[in-house]
């Protein structure tokens, strides 16, 4: 994954697009995306899923989309020494 763009703001974005299959409209089809991108706006999804819709012949149904940050702030942790002789 690219650092630079996780500082960023960029998250691990990942979208399950249901769409109908070209031969068999009354059937559902599922694909998983994944990409780095900027939440709540979605710039890189956005984008794909215009290219899908100009591009790609099944129609799209629905798209649910889930981000985390990869980056998170560290935390501390108070341990026990172990002194090995």
């Amino acid at each position: 994954m690219n650092l630079s763009k996780q500082l960023q703001g960029y998250r691990l974005t990942t979208a399950e697009i249901l769409y109908h299959l070209p031969d068999h409209p009354g059937v559902l089809q599922s694909f998983v995306w994944q990409e780095l991108d900027i939440a709540p706006r979605y710039p890189v999804l956005n984008n794909f899923l215009a290219f899908w819709a100009r591009q790609i012949e099944g129609k799209l149904h629905s798209v649910r989309v889930g981000s985390a940050a990869l980056i998170s702030p560290s935390e501390m942790r108070h341990g026990t020494l172990l002194t090995l002789q």
